[in-house]
C-alpha cells in the first residue's frame, strides 16, 4: 500500500520512535478542543528538525497521503483533525527558542514552543511579545502562526500576523524555503510570510519563527467597569477612545457569562448589573495613575454602575486567571458547547448582542456573549444539553454569520475556519474570491495532501489522493 511504503520512508528518515502507531496516541491525536467529529489518523509522525518534517512531507506527497500538522491541539474550529485520515504530523517536540536577541528586538523560536514559555523567556529580558490568547498555558506558537492567533491584547497591539518577521517553511513536496524578512523592514517580493500565517496548515509546515519584540511596558493596571446593560457597551469604549486613551485591554462580558466568572474570581458584583468590561492599561508607570483616573471617570459618565481598581498584581493575576477560564467554565455548564468568534466594527457590538439574544429565544439555545470589545471579536457560545437539539444550534449559528456579515463583519476573528466554519464561508466570501484562493492553495500543494478538508466549503476542495 501507498501509505505502508510512505511510513518506510518515513521511518528511515527520522530518528527513532518518530512512527506511532499505538491506538491510544493515535485517538489522542484524533480530535482538538472543538466540536469538530474526531477522526483517528493512521499514524502519527513525531518530528524533531526542520530535515525531518521535510522528509515526511516529501514521503507523502510522493505516495499522496494527507497529513495533518498539529502543535498544542487546542483549536476550536476543528482544524487539527485529520478528516481524510492519513498522518497527522506533530511538532511538540519542536519546542526550542532558539534564542532572544534585545539588541535585535527579536526572539527565534521553533513551532513547539508553548506560548507562556516564550512570553516568559521575552520578559526575562524586560522584552514583551503581545500576542496572548487565552490557551496561553497551552497552546503552542506554531498553531498561534497556523491561526494567526490574537487575544485581549490584540486591540492595541495586533494580532500574531502583526509580530511576524520571517519564517522558514516546509512546502507539501518537502521543499524548504525561508520567507519574510530578519529585519525590521523589507519589501522586497510578495508577502509571503504573511500569507502563510493564518493559512491553518494548509498552504506549508512552519519549522522556525523570527517574530519582533517590544520593550516591556514599565506597568500594568486593571479595571474591573460594571454597567447596568450592554448598550452602555459602546458608549462607554468610545469615549475611552475620545480621550486619546487606548487600553490594551477591553474585554466584555454578558449578564450569563458576567454570572460563571463570579463564583471563579470571588467578585462583588453590583446586583444592577448585567454586564462587565475588563480594561487593562500599560505604559510609564507615572502615567498609569492618570490613565486610571480618566478611564474609571469616562466609565460612569458613560454609564457605569461602578468601576474597581484591581488593588495587587495577585488580585490581577486572579482576575484574569477567572477569565481565561471562561471557555472552560461554560462548557462545564451544558454537555455541549460550540464558541464563534466573530467580528463587527466596534460600533455594531450592540446590534449584535441584540440580535444574539433573538437568535436564543427564535430558537430556544442558550447563548452566552464574552470576548474582545475593543475590537469587535465576541466569542459567542451555544450552550445545549440534548444531541436532538444540534439543528436547532445549526441555525442559530447560521443565523449568527448572517448577521455578522450583514453588519459588515466577518466570520472568525482568531479561531481560523478549520473543519466547522468551511461550511459558512460562502456567506462571506463570493465564489470567484473562494475559487482564487483554491487555486493558491494548488499552486503550494498541487497533490492536496497537506492539510485537507480546511476553510474551504464542503465539496469545493478534496484532497484528491489515495492511501
Amino acid at each position: 500500500m501507498s501509505l505502508d511504503r510512505a511510513l518506510v520512508a518515513i521511518d528511515r528518515a527520522c530518528a527513532s520512535g518518530a512512527v506511532v502507531r499505538d491506538v491510544d496516541v493515535r485517538e489522542a491525536h484524533s480530535h482538538d478542543e472543538s466540536e469538530a467529529t474526531p477522526i483517528v489518523p493512521e499514524a502519527v509522525v513525531r518530528a524533531r528538525s526542520t530535515e525531518e518534517v521535510s522528509a515526511i512531507l516529501a514521503a507523502c506527497h510522493a505516495h499522496r497521503i494527507p497529513i495533518t500538522p498539529r502543535a498544542g491541539g487546542t483549536g476550536r474550529v476543528g482544524g487539527a483533525v485529520p478528516v481524510a485520515g492519513g498522518l497527522v504530523l506533530s511538532l511538540e517536540g519542536m519546542d526550542t527558542i532558539r534564542g532572544v536577541e534585545a539588541d535585535d528586538l527579536r526572539a527565534i523560536t521553533q513551532p513547539g514552543v508553548v506560548l507562556r514559555d516564550l512570553h516568559d523567556a521575552v520578559e526575562a529580558e524586560d522584552l514583551f511579545y503581545p500576542p496572548d490568547p487565552n490557551s496561553l498555558e497551552s497552546c503552542r506558537i506554531g498553531g498561534n502562526l497556523a491561526c494567526n492567533a490574537g487575544g485581549p491584547r490584540a486591540f492595541k497591539y495586533g494580532v500574531t500576523r502583526n509580530w511576524v518577521l520571517g519564517l522558514q517553511v516546509v512546502l507539501a513536496d518537502g521543499t524548504v524555503l525561508r520567507v519574510g524578512k530578519p529585519t525590521a523592514k523589507g519589501v522586497t517580493g510578495y508577502d509571503l510570510a504573511g500569507l502563510l500565517v493564518g493559512s491553518e496548515g494548509t498552504l506549508g509546515v512552519i519549522t522556525e519563527a523570527t517574530l519582533k519584540l517590544v520593550p516591556k511596558p514599565e506597568g500594568v493596571a486593571t479595571l474591573l467597569v460594571f454597567l447596568p446593560d450592554q448598550r452602555t457597551l459602546g458608549e462607554a469604549i468610545t469615549a475611552t477612545l475620545r480621550r486619546r486613551i487606548v487600553p490594551r485591554c477591553l474585554e466584555f462580558l454578558d449578564p450569563l457569562a458576567l454570572d460563571i466568572l463570579r463564583p471563579q474570581a470571588g467578585l462583588d458584583v453590583p446586583a444592577a448589573a448585567k454586564a462587565m468590561l475588563l480594561v487593562e492599561v500599560d505604559g510609564d508607570q507615572g502615567d498609569l495613575e492618570r490613565q486610571m483616573e480618566e478611564v474609571g471617570g469616562v466609565m460612569l459618565d458613560a454609564g457605569a454602575l461602578d468601576v474597581l481598581v484591581a488593588r495587587s498584581g495577585e488580585e490581577r493575576e486572579s482576575l484574569w486567571a477567572a477569565r481565561r477560564e471562561m471557555s472552560y467554565a461554560m462548557r462545564r455548564q451544558a454537555r455541549r458547547k460550540l464558541s464563534e468568534d466573530v467580528v463587527v466594527p466596534r460600533t455594531r457590538i450592540g446590534d449584535l448582542l441584540e440580535r444574539c439574544s433573538v437568535l436564543s429565544e427564535k430558537h430556544g439555545v442558550r447563548v452566552a456573549t464574552y470576548g474582545h470589545a475593543g475590537d469587535g471579536n465576541l466569542h459567542v457560545n451555544f450552550l445545549w444539553d440534548d444531541p436532538a437539539d444540534r439543528p436547532k444550534v445549526d441555525a442559530a449559528i447560521r443565523g449568527l454569520m448572517e448577521a455578522t456579515v450583514e453588519m459588515e463583519g466577518t466570520l472568525s476573528g482568531e479561531h481560523g475556519i478549520g473543519v466547522l466554519k468551511a461550511p459558512y464561508l460562502p456567506i462571506e466570501q463570493p465564489p470567484a474570491l473562494i475559487a482564487l484562493q483554491e487555486r493558491i492553495k494548488d499552486v503550494f500543494d498541487p497533490r492536496g495532501v497537506l492539510n485537507p478538508g480546511k476553510i474551504f466549503p464542503a465539496g469545493a476542495k478534496r484532497f484528491h489522493g489515495a492511501c
